[in-house]
């Protein structure tokens, strides 16, 4: 009858681990000088025994032992996103190093620690999440582990499709570009996608440049030492300048198959591979892309020489080209209907280029000082951007031309773009006070869209550029509230990063961590997050805007990786690590 018991016992554990933990908190934990908040979760399921009239919460060490705190719970506050109840603990004032829970009535939350450094495991796997997202080589077990895997996609001879043929480049010729990262939880490589990737990691490293010149994150080494972190922009920036026409300076928009590989390993996905069709956002990406990189790596020249050359005459070309067609737009249904085979990835068609313009504009006027470039950046100077994504980059534009040095704006030019950004960050702040978990992101509705996290992570990065400008720490720690919201504090209680927290997801829209074989899938990766749209028609629980969640492989609308969501994870989780690192 033992193993009988055993068999409940663990069907039972199962159960309780099935279900997210009502105390919501960032499960990596909390720096002894930041604030630190859980969120208790009111649910009409819940038995009222467990939390019965509790007004006061204790924190404890983990083996509850000793009570290290003791507060007061909040009124209860009604969610707007959902129909969720919550009650706010705070316990900001305890500094106390060591690993605790929080305890209300009869639960106690997930195990935290309170210590320095407390998200620096995080923050370093979601960088190196892009070494596991490289295309055409192995991944070594010495770098890799577990996910070691065989190299697939080589691309080094994708087929010109007819969309993209030139007289120089004729249809069914091939080329090579081989390299760069897969954009998602599938295997093809998106230019759009990956400009806006590759300039959040090049920013990450100009705007903490120090951090990123020691952190190391097991990596293979480049042929010449350079940060880890630039390292791996410069696998998929080489690329990108692969993407890019010689005969005419533009860029086709991806490489990619016809349609989506199944869901199986690198190395058995066989199917043709093609560059299809030019574009202005595609080629505009890559001209601001190279832009920057050129000025990040004028500081390598004798490491990699000739490298920032090549982006500038990479930039320059591109903007060119784009002078010369200013509106192509990647439109692939209207591609599908003139040519074969018919492409059915993912499109990234956008259509509005004026953000793609300010932006390259201004990391061209940086990096050369061209009336031509100033002129544009003036003219586009008082458009107002959204928050970034692939197909809203304005405000790289704007973070760039405030750290880049002697770009001559005048000084009422450069405080109205702080004014701009300044306005931004305090809207997201005035609305997160009447969320029901506190946190910037879930201020609006709109938040929760396909990518949801993703706003999460680029919120905190406006909010530390925001901070830089001002050292008010309430930047700061608004930023840090979106970490948190990410690592667990949130509506499903997921902590939204792979393989970190006690309850994160295990089925990622993913196709190496599904075809690998191995239960746990690559770590450091964000999902998607919860998106009311659930357009992969996937089983979902939870319908309401900051509970449309699932953990599930076939869920791409909600449970898929991306890099453009894993970009400004590293930002905001590297930037916390640092700006934390000495009170504030």
């Amino acid at each position: 009858m033992k193993w009988i018991s055993l068999l409940f016992f663990l069907f039972y554990f199962q159960q309780i681990q099935a279900q997210p933990n009502p105390i919501r908190i960032d499960q990596e934990g909390y720096y002894p000088q930041a604030p630190k908040i859980a969120v208790l979760v009111l649910s009409p399921h819940q038995d009222p025994a467990s939390v019965g009239r509790a007004t006061t919460f204790y924190v404890t060490s983990h083996q509850g032992k000793d009570t290290v705190f003791i507060g007061d719970l909040s009124y209860e506050r009604n969610s707007t996103n959902s129909s969720l109840q919550t009650r706010v603990a705070d316990f900001s004032s305890l500094k106390t190093t060591g690993t605790f829970q929080v305890v209300i009535g009869k639960l106690s939350s997930y195990p935290f620690r309170i210590q320095q450094k407390v998200h620096g495991s995080l923050a370093t796997a979601s960088l190196k999440a892009f070494y596991f997202q490289r295309a055409s080589i192995a991944l070594d077990s010495v770098y890799a582990g577990r996910w070691s895997r065989v190299g697939g996609h080589p691309d080094t001879a994708v087929i010109i499709h007819p969309s993209a043929a030139t007289a120089w480049r004729k249809a069914g010729t091939t080329i090579s570009t081989p390299g760069g990262w897969y954009d998602a939880g599938d295997y093809n490589k998106y230019m759009v996608n990956s400009g806006i990737s590759t300039a959040t990691l090049l920013s990450s490293y100009e705007d903490f440049k120090g951090y990123f010149d020691t952190l190391q994150t097991h990596i293979p080494p480049g042929d010449k030492p350079i940060p880890d972190i630039l390292t791996e922009v410069l696998y998929n920036l080489r690329w990108m300048l692969s993407m890019q026409d010689p005969g005419d300076g533009g860029a086709y928009n991806k490489c990619t198959n016809a349609s989506f590989d199944g869901m199986e390993m690198p190395a058995l996905a066989q199917e043709p591979r093609y560059v299809v069709q030019k574009g202005t956002a595609a080629t505009l990406d890559l001209a601001a892309v190279a832009a920057q990189a050129a000025r990040i790596f004028s500081f390598y020249k004798k490491e990699l020489p000739g490298l920032s050359d090549s982006c500038r005459m990479a930039a320059e070309k591109a903007w060119q080209w784009c002078l010369a067609h200013p509106d192509m737009a990647y439109d692939q249904q209207a591609m599908n209907l003139l040519y074969e085979p018919k492409i059915s990835t993912g499109g990234y068609g956008d259509k509005q280029f004026s953000d793609e313009w300010f932006w390259a504009a201004s990391e061209l006027y940086i990096l050369t000082g061209g009336k031509n470039y100033k002129d544009s950046v003036l003219r586009g100077l008082n458009q107002t951007f959204g928050l970034p994504s692939w197909s809203q980059t304005g405000l790289l534009g704007y973070y760039s031309l405030l750290r880049g040095k002697g770009n001559h704006l005048s000084t009422l030019q450069e405080d109205s773009i702080r004014r701009r950004l300044i306005r931004m960050a305090d809207d997201y702040i005035r609305l997160s006070e009447r969320n029901a978990f506190l946190t910037v992101m879930g201020g609006r509705k709109s938040d929760f869209v396909w990518g949801s996290n993703a706003n999460a992570a680029n919120q905190g990065v406006l909010l530390i550029e925001v901070y830089r400008l001002t050292q008010n720490p309430k930047y700061l720690d608004a930023a840090l509230g979106n970490l948190d919201y990410l690592c667990g504090r949130n509506a499903t209680g997921y902590c939204f990063v792979t393989g970190f927290g006690s309850y994160s997801p295990l089925h990622p829209h993913h196709r190496p961590s599904i075809a690998d074989g191995i239960t746990e899938p690559i770590p450091g990766l964000l999902v998607g997050g919860p998106n009311p749209g659930e357009q992969d028609h996937s089983h979902y629980d939870f319908h309401e805007p900051e509970t449309a969640y699932v953990d599930n492989a076939n869920a791409y609308a909600s449970n898929e990786i991306a890099i453009n969501w894993n970009a400004p994870l590293v930002y905001l989780a590297n930037a916390v690590e640092t700006l934390f690192a000495s009170p504030h």
